[in-house]
């Protein structure tokens, strides 16, 4: 049965078959030619996998993250990033990274991110005679931290197909996510200084700080608003993304004023677009587990990982390398719901902490954001600046490795993830 579904969800792949649709199809083909199960289990697996209560956070945070980044939100944060780093060489470039950093805490979604500051910064980096493919990949490269600094739709998913505590998981991804960002940054003054690229005119100051943070307080109050209220004990993971929703809609209709009550309609249309999207794959990838669950195919990787060594890095190391492998071809929801059940388990008997693996997964997989050919955030950066997948793929390989670095660290060194628990 395993050769028959992973046979042809690759298939479907090749075929260019949309991820959800694709592993759906696999499922369905399975059962009909194996006649292990009625028709029925799809069904059922599709209907029961998100009667979820706490996977309803992941389409408020979708609104959440539609809103903010239509309502004035970004230009704000980017101004505080500005003020810090700004007149730095390299500075806009690292108060791109900085600002995506800011935008993850609100939109839990990479290509949101990714959408939401690249429209404003890759023109603006553009102008200021930075080249475009670098401006480009630094967008698309930092839109990545949108799942590992919380609160992080991926993490809501991980937490429900593992069983762990979603606000455990967030607050695990706090300093990992920083992490990243400062790789992303010291890369791009690297770069910066070779190729001459200088910062703005705007002198750092203290005041001048002060003075962003103060235009800025009520989009910085968000994340406060969220991830205080979870850890406060004043509502759970999946309120505090509506908390999200509604906040957001007051700072940006009644206090920032550029989103127009006009513009909601299409805001909802294109929230039940995304969400209808990870739905789609969240039923058929649960559904795909369970196949996999029922042949004991977990137990026999798990037991053929162990068999290579009994060394938990060197484990380790190869389960990296494989999620590595797997977020260049597969969407990161699909595959925490098929692998969590795989990999969890090694995890667990090799002593790591089901904490600290999920951000191992989550940051693994957020590099499968920037790499070919599934990358989503080369796609929504390609699209805003023009380029071709081509030319993006060559110059985000250096923002890759800055990423693989700061991965490994992470691996090695679990009071990273697992300090303020």
């Amino acid at each position: 049965m395993a050769g028959v579904l992973f046979g042809s969800f690759a298939a479907f792949l090749f075929l260019t078959v949309p991820i959800g649709i694709a592993i759906g199809l696999a499922v369905l083909f399975t059962i009909l030619y194996t006649g292990s199960m009625p028709v029925e289990f799809l069904m059922k697996e599709l209907t029961n996998s998100v009667d979820s209560f706490p996977l309803l956070a992941v389409p408020y945070f979708i609104i959440a993250g539609e809103i903010m980044g239509k309502g004035g939100i970004s230009k704000r944060l980017f101004n505080v990033a500005d003020s810090m780093v700004g007149n730095k060489t390299g500075g806009i470039a690292m108060a791109t990274i900085i600002t995506c950093m800011f935008f993850a805490a609100i939109s839990g979604s990479g290509p949101a991110t990714v959408a939401a500051i690249g429209g404003i910064m890759i023109p603006a980096m553009v102008q200021k005679g930075y080249d475009k493919r670098f401006a480009t990949a630094v967008v698309a490269a930092a839109g990545s931290i949108g799942v590992i600094i919380p609160p992080s739709i991926p993490m809501v998913i991980y937490g429900v197909s593992g069983s762990v505590s979603i606000g455990d998981m967030f607050i695990a991804g706090i300093i990992p996510g920083i992490l990243v960002g400062i790789g992303l940054m010291i890369y791009s003054y690297i770069h910066s200084k070779k190729m001459g690229y200088t910062g703005t005119d705007q002198k750092t100051t203290i005041k001048g700080i002060f003075t962003a943070i103060w235009e800025a307080k009520w989009a910085l109050m968000i994340p406060i608003v969220i991830l205080g209220g979870i850890y406060g004990g004043v509502f759970t993971p999946t309120e505090a993304a509506v908390v999200a929703v509604v906040f957001g809609l007051i700072v940006s209709v009644f206090v920032y004023k550029e989103l127009k009550f006009k513009d909601l309609p299409q805001i909802f249309v294109d929230s039940a677009l995304t969400t209808a999207t990870v739905l789609v794959i969240v039923g058929a990838a649960t559904a795909f587990g369970r196949l996999l669950t029922i042949e004991q195919i977990p137990n026999q990787i798990a037991e053929a990982m162990m068999s290579i060594s009994s060394e938990p890095l060197i484990i380790m190391l190869l389960i990296t390398l494989l999620l590595l492998i797997v977020g260049c071809f597969m969407d990161t929801i699909a595959a925490i719901i098929i692998l969590t059940p795989i990999l969890l388990p090694v995890a667990l008997q090799i002593g790591y902490d089901p904490i600290h693996f999920g951000i191992i997964m989550i940051v693994n997989l957020s590099i499968g954001f920037i790499t070919p050919p599934l990358g989503v955030n080369l796609f929504v950066g390609a699209g805003i600046s023009g380029l071709s997948l081509e030319q993006l793929s060559k110059a985000i390989v250096p923002f890759f490795f800055a990423m693989l670095i700061t991965l490994l660290i992470i691996v090695v060194a679990p009071q990273l993830s697992l300090l303020f628990l």
